[in-house]
């Protein structure tokens, strides 16, 4: 389909405004088949009157097409009629009314109207998904996010369905659904769930609140619902306290769908979430904390993005800075997570940091965005967490009474409407006093991070005789940021006790907007003694790379295993990460650091997050074959030594149990069968169904287990959960045959939902079967243009990502990606996902340099 440019969209802008959708969608065929009748009056006007413009549709076949009671005529309708996904409006009136009746087609791919069938009871259920520039999939409309119209929607469908829409519904009669008209509406927000759905109802402060979910995961849901509807009714409290302006669209119902693309969607009044964020085994509180999350962030957006909506895709930042950075910071405020910066600051945020400093790397806020092609790029670490660190560093600026203030004028001016970044940064200008054009151009407009590191002199007395932190920015991304930092020297008990590593000083500093390599004195701890650690970035206020004192780096794995602070804890695990990806710091000593202290860390986000990064990146990916074994050993003992020191069921234990599971080799393999069977098993541990599929994954990686195990556990658990771990298992079987078939399934198989073709790429690469699957990263490079070529965008950001060899950590490999990239045709999702593959991999190398430069495995 062809994308819609930027500048179209302004023209169209320009010329029409619409007044109002009328859509009827007849549904009662999808149980049989994936087609669907969709019946579309817009009511719009135009503003040169004899002007030509167009609406999108991607539909199967269009049988009316009619504007001001005119037949359209044979160019626009029958099959093939709008086979670019555009339907031409000659000759407009200043008033129109178009209808379009047409015949469209579910996807299985997260885009349009999502057919699914379960597994578990063999029912279809349908859920829409109308972004980024799906909604054409489901109805004709114009549709670019500054078009806003109200919408009316009525549904007919099997009499047994429950169906859900943005405004509130009513059954009518037998599988008749007839829907409120919404407040004016971006295209990309509306949406529906239709089938047989199970739904849980209450009210809060006058608010009509719903959860949705498919009838095999409504046990799940009904033991979960009391805290779901807790987060969302602390969550939507705290909102109305901070804006002044209550919720805007009615209802508001959270629906939990299957093979969903993203978290979740902001659609007003019908939020929809993929639903593995309904638990079926159990979970550690960082997994929740992170569901709190994704229900705040998502409820940000019902002022961010949905009451007032960015006017095109070059203000994502509108949407998605704001609702990262307020999800984090409602959920720490309104909810039990009280700790969820601690989870940003060494997961999210890191997320943000690898983005922006690839090759394709781009502003918070970019000049442009040519087509919506390129937007969906744009749905990155950057746009989301580095616009929220920024905002973060934004509220110390400004202070947050002048923050708030200027929110609420900006919603005030443009309710309903749309905005840009100009009319946001006016609006907090003006609530603060400040001039906020250079922080903008610093901040938003300009890509990539700077660096923060100390230098410092100590006088005869060993304190400090001076500290200066210098700021340096990449030479090919030059910019004057300013931060304001936090500086933290940390120590034991003054006596040198046994004990935990605390804040003896904390200063703010100031760090001008100085040119690159600029450096910033810290007066405040002139004769303050060192301690242990001085922490760049302390509280984690502002987003920037930061190092350490050279001499504190030998010591610096016994301070972090005893640092009180988590959120402390959680910058020093982000900065050493960053380090090791650099190349500045061995992998080895990273191990060494990850292998004293993760046994010490208490906090579970921080525990997963610096363990998946030692296993799957330093081990995976950094070291060569030959020291794999003795480093997971490592890691595996750390994993071992939490689970004998932690008592109960707490999060800890399963998150060393998973650990241990990863990092497993030979000599774990009769531990690992003895769980699945209920043998030896720690304490407190209950082996589920998801830790099951790990485990057995695990045993198919060491030869241990294989099809006729896989076939046996699918057997037991016949969930679509099931089905995605069997196929992600089933790819990893060490066999040629094994292999071919899951690649053939990866690279060629058009009929398989996308969340299973995924899956099964995600199993092919294993750092085990390097030989055995070395002949394949050619063939990812042959067979990924002819599958983008061929796949919706969404599906070839999937899959390919997913299938890319990322063990082959070869300088040829990253001469064949550089080369494909080099043809210029290989379509611009594919490119992005390459260009940012090969980024790792160039980093790999680098690493893997430095280690055997340095002696390897220490």
């Amino acid at each position: 389909m062809q994308p819609l440019s930027q500048a179209e969209a302004v023209a169209r802008a320009a010329l029409v405004q619409v007044h109002s959708y009328h859509v009827d969608l007849d549904l009662t065929g999808t149980p049989s088949g994936p087609r669907f009748t969709s019946t579309t009056t817009v009511s719009f006007s135009c503003r040169e009157p004899g002007a030509a413009t167009f609406v999108e549709v991607k539909a199967v076949d269009v049988d009316l097409a009619r504007l001001n009671g005119r037949d359209l005529g044979p160019a626009a309708t029958g099959p093939g009629a709008v086979a670019g996904g555009r339907l031409a409006l000659p000759g407009l009136l200043a008033a129109n009314t178009l209808e379009v009746r047409a015949t469209m087609e579910c996807t299985n791919t997260g885009e349009g109207l999502h057919r699914f069938t379960d597994a578990e009871d063999g029912e279809v259920y349908l859920y829409a998904q109308s972004f980024l520039d799906d909604a054409a999939r489901i109805f004709a409309c114009f549709d670019q996010p500054d078009l806003k119209a109200p919408l009316r929607l009525t549904v007919t469908a099997p009499p047994p369905w429950e169906v859900r829409a943005n405004g509130a519904g009513t059954r009518v009669g037998p599988g008749r659904w007839e829907f409120a008209p919404t407040a004016p509406l971006s295209t990309y927000v509306v949406s529906l769930v239709a089938g047989p759905y199970r739904v849980w109802s209450t009210t809060h402060d006058g608010v009509p609140l719903g959860l949705v979910c498919r009838r095999s995961l409504a046990p799940y849901l009904d033991a979960q619902a009391a805290e779901i509807f807790e987060i969302t009714t602390g969550c939507l409290d705290h909102y109305h306290e901070l804006f002044g302006i209550r919720y805007p669209f009615g209802k508001y119902d959270q629906a939990f769908v299957p093979e969903f693309n993203m978290g979740a969607m902001e659609n007003p009044g019908l939020v929809v979430f993929r639903d593995e964020l309904v638990f079926r085994s159990a979970v550690t509180e960082a997994e929740r904390e992170r569901r709190a999350v994704v229900i705040a962030h998502e409820m940000a957006h019902m002022w961010f993005g949905d009451l007032v909506t960015m006017r095109w895709w070059d203000d994502l930042w509108l949407n998605e800075s704001f609702a990262e950075y307020l999800g984090t910071r409602v959920t720490a405020a309104a909810t039990r997570f009280a700790d969820a910066w601690t989870s940003f600051a060494v997961g999210r945020k890191s997320w943000g940091y690898a983005a922006d400093q690839r090759p394709s790397t781009h502003p918070v806020a970019p000049d442009d965005v040519a087509d919506t092609a390129r937007a969906l790029l744009n749905f990155d670490g950057i746009s989301y967490a580095k616009g929220a660190s920024a905002l973060r560093q934004l509220v110390e600026w400004v202070g947050d009474d002048a923050f708030l203030a200027g929110l609420r004028a900006y919603f005030t001016a443009h309710a309903f409407g749309n905005a840009t970044l100009d009319d946001l940064l006016a609006a907090l200008a003006r609530a603060s006093g400040k001039e906020l054009t250079a922080w903008s151009a610093a901040w938003l407009r300009r890509a990539q991070v700077d660096t923060l590191r100390p230098e410092v002199t100590l006088d005869d007395d060993g304190a400090y005789a001076s500290v200066e932190i210098t700021r340096t920015a990449p030479a090919d991304h030059p910019a004057e940021r300013p931060h304001r930092v936090g500086i933290g020297v940390y120590d034991s008990a003054p006596d040198g006790a046994p004990g935990p590593v605390t804040l003896v000083r904390r200063v703010l500093v100031d760090i001008g907007a100085s040119p690159a390599g600029g450096r910033t004195a810290v007066p405040q701890l002139v004769g303050t003694r060192p301690g242990r650690l001085l922490l760049l970035n302390d509280g984690d206020l502002t987003y920037a790379k930061i190092r350490f004192v050279a001499g504190e780096l030998p010591g610096l794995g016994a301070a972090l295993a005893e640092l009180a602070d988590p959120l402390a804890r959680a910058v020093v695990w982000a900065a050493v990460a960053d380090a090791a990806r650099d190349a500045e710091w061995p992998a080895a000593d990273y191990l060494a650091l990850a292998a004293r202290a993760l046994p010490a860390e208490r906090s579970v986000a921080v525990f997963e997050d610096a363990l998946r990064f030692a296993a799957a990146t330093v081990v995976d990916v950094f070291l060569p074959e030959r020291d794999r074994p003795a480093a997971r050993a490592a890691l595996a003992g750390a994993c071992r030594r939490v689970i004998e020191a932690t008592a109960g069921t707490s999060g800890l234990l399963l998150a060393a149990a998973r650990g241990l599971v990863w990092c497993a080799g030979t000599s774990e393999v009769d531990e690992l069968r003895g769980w699945l069977t209920g043998r030896g098993v720690p304490a407190g541990l209950v082996v589920d169904p998801d830790l099951r599929w790990l485990v057995l994954d695990r045993l198919v990686v060491l030869d241990a287990a294989g099809e006729a195990e896989i076939a046996a556990e699918l057997d037991r658990d016949r969930s679509t959960r099931a089905a995605e771990h069997a196929a992600r298992s089933r790819a990893a079987i060490g066999e040629p045959a094994a292999k071919a078939r899951a690649w053939q399934a990866a690279t060629e198989d058009r009929t398989t939902s996308v969340r299973l073709v995924a899956a099964t790429a995600q199993g092919f690469w294993r750092p085990e079967q390097a030989g055995l699957t070395a002949g394949y990263v050619d063939r990812y490079f042959a067979d990924m243009p002819p599958l983008a070529a061929a796949r919706s965008p969404h599906a070839v950001r999937q899959v390919a990502a997913a299938a890319f060899p990322r063990y082959a950590v070869e300088a040829r490999t990253l001469a064949v990606a550089q080369e494909t990239l080099s043809h210029g045709d290989v379509g611009q999702v594919l490119s992005r996902v390459i260009v940012d593959a090969a980024d790792d991999l160039r980093r790999a190398l680098a690493a893997r340099e430095l280690h055997l430069r340095v002696g390897g495995v220490r």
